[in-house]
């Protein structure tokens, strides 16, 4: 075991469901994984949503969310930490292994200085004195080139930045200079760009420390660049395992050739017509007349065809897609829908017009009722637009959950009885109930897996394909606007920087920013990483 950091021996992983008005029910979540680390040492855990990924890593801290039970072994430094006292375990957590979560934002006390919660657990563990602690951590932001490492740790998490408060809790984590550090999802709430900084830093403190760490992620070419192994998971079994290059080069299961090829989506660029269905001219808008958040932004979406609107958080995508729908009137310019102009107010606007524009939004859990069922949700804009009621209604409903590749089984289901991508499929039928001609879809698929994503991207592109409609697509992901998209906005700080056809756009020579963008999209290729950060011509807004 001298060569052996952790080894996790057959892990089972069981917990208890609770149906309301059912009698509770026993699941397996993790079965049978397997896994060996040494010293020094990244393994990547791949797989989708559920795949047991976050609950294994958190296995090597003898830890499991919501009651889970754990069996098999788990052995670190030599001991099987399933049999070791409460006592030693909190001596375990915080200071041989520790642990950096998705959302440092959730993470953070907002009410307590960022150097005060990066030292706790090395202070309370009595690895340093407070004042050795803070000058290691001093040194650690430097390491993770956070701005001002000498005073930004006398700052509140609401005073830095996404990317910054992710590599400061990075910092948290090292800071102990634990044997083993579990990485959580840690850029996958980040813009891509940002992502580049955020892995660039934790690669380099690896590197630098020596420290062991398990990097979970549903992204295989974010995970390809840090790892020295992978572990691919699905519905809590092991699939593959295997060094990096073989992985991505010469996977041998179909589940991972499947990963190694998503968003590989075939779709041939349309030309523009001469009458667009939207057009944008000159929109300047602010909040409360004080924030400018868009500036002279002039563009155009054609019928059936797809326009990407690009750019990092804070660019003013989801602001662009608020003076369109109406939320937001402009201080100047218009909007036209079908050569007419739209009332600048959501208020004004017909009841035709509202039907005519529909949108999608990126969390679809937070857009629909958890209390109605999919036939009440997908129902409601049948009866708004249409006076669709009683058996009709139900028909017609069940006719668009086949269109959206679901059927009729779940008609009556809730909200919380759906997966991440079937709740967005609902959200898109919802939209279609009102036979829109144009709908604006707001990050749709940045919240789901690679191959979650690729489903609700290939059904997009099909009920265009059937039904004519024209979208406006808002996200920070070039790799869904290479697939989807016939032309490209991209927009940096309230204006556009660079604007039309896909195959133009994408084309060199190109402006610094959207060379940034398009740089900073993670390839499935070793030693990517150093090269984009070594060539980059401007840094992050995010940085």
């Amino acid at each position: 075991m001298t060569d052996t950091l952790l080894e996790v021996r057959n892990l089972r992983i069981d917990g208890t469901v609770r149906p309301p008005g059912e009698r509770p029910k026993d699941i397996n979540i993790v079965e049978g994984v397997s896994l060996t680390l040494a010293p020094g040492r990244v393994m990547g855990l791949i797989g989708e949503s559920g795949a047991g990924k976050s609950t294994v890593g958190l296995s090597t801290l003898r830890y499991g969310r919501g009651g889970l039970r754990l069996s098999g072994e788990i052995w670190l430094n030599g001991r099987n930490i399933q049999t070791i006292s409460p006592g030693q375990l909190r001596d375990l957590r915080g200071r041989e292994v520790t642990y950096v979560s998705q959302s440092a934002a959730a993470s953070f006390n907002p009410s307590i200085r960022l150097m005060d919660q990066v030292i706790e657990a090395t202070v309370l563990h009595r690895i340093m004195s407070r004042s050795e602690a803070q000058k290691r951590a001093v040194e650690l932001f430097g390491a993770l080139s956070l701005p001002e490492p000498e005073s930004i740790g006398s700052r509140y998490p609401h005073q830095v930045s996404g990317g910054q408060l992710q590599r400061v809790m990075t910092a948290m984590a090292l800071c102990p200079k634990p044997d083993l550090i579990v990485f959580d999802e840690p850029t996958t709430a980040l813009d891509v760009t940002t992502q580049i900084d955020v892995l660039a830093a934790i690669k380099t403190a690896i590197r630098h420390t020596g420290v062991a760490a398990l990097y979970i992620t549903h992204d295989l070419a974010v995970v390809a660049q840090v790892s020295d192994e992978i572990l691919v998971l699905r519905h809590g079994k092991m699939v593959e395992h295997g060094a990096v290059q073989q992985i991505i080069e010469a996977p041998r299961e179909e589940y991972t050739r499947a990963l190694v090829s998503a968003h590989s989506i075939p779709h041939e660029e349309q030309a523009a017509t001469d009458n667009p269905i939207l057009r944008l001219e000159d929109i300047t808008a602010s909040y409360e007349g004080k924030i400018q958040v868009l500036t002279d932004v002039t563009a155009e979406i054609h019928p059936g065809q797809t326009l990407a609107v690009v750019g990092e958080s804070g660019s003013g995508k989801s602001t662009l897609a608020r003076v369109v729908t109406g939320l937001l009137p402009p201080e100047r310019g218009r909007v036209l829908f079908d050569d007419q102009p739209l009332p600048p107010a959501l208020a004004d606007r017909s009841l035709e017009q509202l039907r005519e524009l529909q949108m999608i939004y990126q969390m679809a859990d937070v857009a629909m009722n958890p209390r109605q069922t999919v036939a009440t949700i997908i129902g409601r804009p049948l009866e708004m637009y249409f006076g669709i009621r009683g058996a009709e209604k139900r028909r017609r409903v069940i006719e668009l959950l086949d269109q959206i590749e679901m059927g009729e089984s779940f008609i009556d289901r809730y909200p919380a009885e759906l997966s991440g991508g079937q709740k967005q499929r609902v959200c898109i039928a919802r939209s279609l109930a009102a036979k829109p001609r144009m709908i604006i879809c707001d990050e749709v698929t940045s919240a789901l897996d690679p191959l979650v994503a690729n489903g609700i991207l290939k059904l997009l592109l099909n009920l265009q394909a059937d039904e004519g409609v024209a979208y406006m697509f808002i996200t920070h992901d070039l790799a869904t606007v290479e697939a989807i998209s016939d032309s490209i906005a991209v927009m940096y700080q309230g204006r556009l920087v660079r604007y039309g056809p896909k195959s133009e756009v994408l084309t060199p020579p190109f402006d610094d920013y959207t060379d940034l963008l398009l740089s900073s999209v993670p390839e499935l290729r070793l030693g990517w990483l150093e090269g984009v950060v070594q060539n980059r011509k401007m840094e992050s807004a995010g940085y």
